[in-house]
């Protein structure tokens, strides 16, 4: 479990330094992958009319508190589990 959350922490975190750039600036380095919320959420949420580049940087912030996160999952190894039995 803890890979599927960590790849979604480092997508999360690219995502808001590039739409962060992508405000900024132009963003043409894999634009239409992590400019998702960027284009297409932030822009639709009236509430952060005026704050796209700090709602950009909250995404990256989040991905960054996800992967920290991540850490504290145990991992899924043969030695954590159980042993079954086959009675």
């Amino acid at each position: 479990m803890r890979k599927p959350v960590q790849i979604l922490a480092v997508f999360l975190f690219f995502a808001g330094i590039s739409g962060t750039i992508d405000r900024l600036l132009y963003q043409p380095i894999l634009g239409p992958v992590l400019n998702v919320f960027n284009r297409y959420v932030i822009p639709h949420i009236a509430v952060l009319h005026g704050y796209e580049v700090f709602a950009n940087l909250l995404v990256a912030v989040m991905g960054v508190v996800l992967a920290v996160a991540a850490q504290r999952i145990p991992e899924d190894s043969p030695s954590a589990r159980p042993p079954i039995d086959s009675a």
